[in-house]
């Protein structure tokens, strides 16, 4: 699946949201769609890296410290 794939899925999946929304204004949309993309991209990368932090921080461009705080956050590690 190609970035551009992925891009049209968040759209379609955007406009269906607002759609179910019917004219309702939406509130904390921002911190919403993150933390709905980061769990599962955190769950894939570490499945890929299998579990190796130092690798998974690496390909997803972040600290090691950065990547472990948010495994935390998401409950994907103690």
């Amino acid at each position: 699946m190609s970035k551009k794939n992925i891009e049209e899925c968040v759209r379609t999946s955007l406009e269906g949201y607002f759609k179910d929304l019917r004219g309702t204004e939406p509130d904390g949309m921002y911190d919403m769609m993150v933390r709905i993309v980061e769990k599962p991209m955190l769950e894939v990368v570490m499945q890929q890296a299998e579990h190796n932090q130092s690798r998974a921080a690496q390909w997803l461009g972040l600290n090691r410290n950065t990547l472990r705080k948010k495994l935390v956050e998401h409950k994907l590690i103690k």
